[in-house]
């Protein structure tokens, strides 16, 4: 028994030494391979992604709550992107109309920025998401990803606040193109990293071959310079492509330890949030929610698709926050590092229909844009809203 008790002894300090040390094994959730295919494997350097769970990371409670403190804007139509400016008021795009406007987040004002040209709306695609550039209080920039006769792109504009309202924005200057456009899959969501590179979730235009292919930009999340270059340190040498196995990416947000993660649409089966990391296969076609297949990194959470249908994600109070568009309702999955603490709580179903966007507003507040014009909601009075929720 002695013997035994001085062994057990040696490993606890051995342990104890190495967590000192700040050794850590990567215990990312799912399969977590690092890419399938026969070709080469991804390069890491730069880009190693934090444990699933470590000591400092906090446990969200498994309960949370949602109040809606008021409606900040209706009449909107066919509202998509959302970006907040730095006084605290609202871009918004809207995807048909293809025009952008501001919107006074304290009583609610629309003034029109312009209209962006070239966008093309026919089907999920025209004027989807807006990020604002890492020095918008310097360059004034907004950016926009949108679809074209011949593509889904992304492009910068001046954003001139002094002008008329309707000539405020500058004429676009693409800093990327050539993303699979299609009547559907078109994905849309940009957003500017803590590492303040771009990057954008696309879709597979409805071609689930090109998911697969590193060589397209159809079904992956990509990483970007500000000025549309693929980032120093990405997966591949020379691409864009940040993960890949995608289906229709549709939202991105990080957590408080900048790690990303991203809503994605299933087919018939399963709706996916995932844990991103950079090379990961993601399955799409092969998986549909969980794998057996170790090549295929699994879902953090998953849905069947008539309760959820995500677009937009965001982080707020320890959790990620999904807004639903057939599953008409705001998800909240807790976390512990990057995996679900408990099973994904619904709030607000049937209340306000689709559900389009869903942003961080600072702390304990989200903003939500809802999505009954869009083609495939049944809208009371024919316009859509932003609402500012307070969660928990």
């Amino acid at each position: 028994m002695i013997v035994q008790r001085r062994a057990v002894t040696a490993v606890l300090a051995a342990a104890t030494l190495l967590l000192t040390a700040g050794c850590s094994s990567d215990e990312s959730g799912g399969g977590g391979g690092s890419g399938g295919g026969d070709t080469a494997s991804p390069s890491r350097a730069g880009t190693q992604a934090p444990p699933s769970a470590r000591a400092t990371d906090e446990v969200a409670p498994a309960k949370g709550s949602v109040k809606v403190l008021r409606t900040v804007t209706e009449g909107l139509k066919s509202p998509w992107g959302l970006a907040p400016l730095p006084d605290g008021d609202l871009l918004v795009s809207s995807r048909d109309e293809g025009t952008i406007a501001r919107v006074d987040s304290t009583t609610g004002r629309k003034t029109e920025l312009g209209e962006v040209p070239g966008v093309s709306a026919a089907g999920e695609g025209g004027l989807l998401g807006l990020a604002l550039s890492p020095s918008f209080a310097s360059d004034h920039m907004v950016y926009a990803y949108f679809t074209t006769e011949s593509d889904n792109r992304i492009a910068r504009m001046l954003y001139e606040e002094e002008k008329p309202a309707g000539e405020q924005l500058g004429a676009p200057n693409t800093v990327f193109r050539g993303i699979p456009k299609g009547f559907i899959h078109n994905g849309g969501r940009i957003a500017f990293g803590p590492d303040k590179m771009l990057y954008a979730g696309t879709g597979e235009s409805g071609d689930t071959g090109l998911s697969q292919d590193r060589s397209s930009l159809g079904g992956k999340i990509l990483r970007l310079t500000p000025e549309g270059e693929p980032a120093p340190g990405n997966p591949f040498p020379n691409s864009p492509v940040y993960s890949y196995g995608h289906r229709n990416v549709q939202g991105l947000a990080w957590d408080s330890e900048q790690r990303l993660f991203a809503a994605e649409f299933g087919q018939d089966t399963w709706d996916e949030l995932n844990q991103i990391k950079p090379g990961d296969n993601y399955g799409w076609p092969e998986a549909e929610g969980d794998s057996d297949d170790a090549s295929f990194h699994n879902p953090v959470a998953k849905w069947h698709t008539d309760d959820a249908s995500p677009s937009g994600i965001a982080f707020a109070e320890g959790s990620i926050w999904m807004a639903g568009l057939k599953g008409q309702r705001l998800w909240r999955i807790p976390l512990k590092g990057t995996e679900a603490a408990a099973d994904p709580q619904a709030f607000l179903e049937g209340e306000y229909g689709r559900l389009r966007t869903v942003v961080s507003a600072g702390g304990d507040k989200l903003w939500l844009v809802t999505s009954e014009t869009d083609g495939r909601g049944s809208p009371e009075g024919g316009d859509d809203r932003i609402l500012e929720l307070q969660v928990t």
